[in-house]
């Protein structure tokens, strides 16, 4: 009796001394491995290849969690487990690394694809966000079905049964899955990108796209609050594109004094021809300086031109130096700009003896 109960704990402590064993080597390897990846890393940021960068930088947490699997398959072979159970956690587990690793380099390199710092032709940043998340979508789902097989669960069964739950999700998330479709539009149609400015004259919306998701985007405003509109919206309201205007356009009336009516002539022909002149006005663009309405107060002209600039503060600066050109070339012609007045006649009061 004794001598099993000595056995007994012996075999125990000799286990125990096991795992410990390979749990130190496990801290130890994970250890070096953390290191070793940190020397790589370092060696890679100094080359030119932006790829090595995005290769070691999407291995650094799979690699480490790959030597945790390896301890912990190995502890379990020593406590003596099956090792059909062995290879059930060891085989799904090297799977779901593996693909943890694939969807961390395509992020990599949906990132190095879309920086002016690292390519010298970026790719749009919708369009490499639209392809980044198919490609992850679609290793995600292969890995998910890799490892139903390897776990003996039938992928007919579960294909089978994802057809008749979709058509039950689909009755219950309709809104969930106009906004995808909504998204797919967005990235199919492409009415604006990330870094666009758009706005919407059926809805409150202005500002700056940042973000296209499949169920929202998100517009920061020009007061820097967020706007988080679902992608269903954009399927039934008018949106305006200004970032992909091809200029920006002065369009005034200026008017002029009635007692400076036979000035007029001649400040709307200067006016024409500092226009054409100017080299901050598109001359391939429609210019128009016409009298154009006789006002209750002014003798009204229209200015009409286009800028080169597309830029919404340069724009108003080179607006700033038309007007001010035009102030100088009516007061240069002796004429005034004019402002609302009103002439009253009064009739001499009839003075005569009755």
């Amino acid at each position: 009796m004794w001598e099993q109960v000595v056995e007994y704990y012996n075999q125990n402590w000799m286990l125990t001394a096991k795992i410990f064993a390979w749990v130190t080597l496990t801290l130890i390897t994970n250890f070096i491995v953390k290191r070793v990846l940190n020397q790589l890393e370092k060696q890679t940021l100094k080359t030119n290849n932006n790829w090595d960068d995005s290769l070691v930088g999407a291995a650094r947490s799979p690699v480490r969690l790959l030597v945790w699997v390896f301890g912990f398959c190995i502890v379990l072979y020593s406590m003596e487990v099956d090792i059909l159970t062995i290879k059930k956690v060891l085989v799904p587990s090297l799977i779901s690394v593996f693909v943890w690793f694939i969807v961390r380099f395509l992020k990599q390199v949906e990132g190095v694809l879309q920086d002016p710092n690292r390519m010298a032709q970026p790719i749009d940043a919708t369009t490499v966000s639209a392809i980044g998340k198919l490609l992850r979508a679609s290793v995600i789902i292969t890995g998910a079905l890799i490892i139903l097989q390897e776990l003996d669960i039938s992928i007919t069964g579960v294909l089978a049964f994802g057809g008749v739950g979709g058509i039950a999700i689909g009755f219950a998330a309709k809104d969930l899955l106009a906004n995808f479709f909504g998204g797919l539009m967005i990235y199919l149609d492409r009415p604006f990108k990330v870094g666009d400015w758009i706005c919407s004259p059926d809805k409150n919306i202005e500002g700056t796209v940042e973000y296209i998701g499949w169920r929202l985007t998100r517009v920061r405003k020009f007061d820097k609050r967020p706007l988080y509109i679902p992608n269903s919206t954009f399927m039934n309201i008018s949106v305006e594109n200004p970032s992909r205007m091809t200029n920006r356009r002065i369009y005034e009336h200026v008017g002029v004094r009635y007692k400076d009516a036979s000035k007029v002539k001649e400040i709307v022909s200067q006016i024409e021809s500092y226009i054409r002149a100017n080299d901050d006005i598109d001359q391939g663009q429609t210019i128009i300086v016409n009298l154009n309405h006789f006002g209750p107060s002014s003798i009204d002209i229209m200015v009409y031109a286009f800028t080169k600039t597309k830029v919404w503060t340069t724009y108003h600066t080179v607006r700033q130096v038309v007007l001010m050109d035009i102030l100088d070339i009516i007061h240069k012609n002796g004429a005034d700009v004019a402002f609302p007045t009103q002439t009253i006649e009064l009739e001499k009061p009839d003075m005569s003896p009755v």
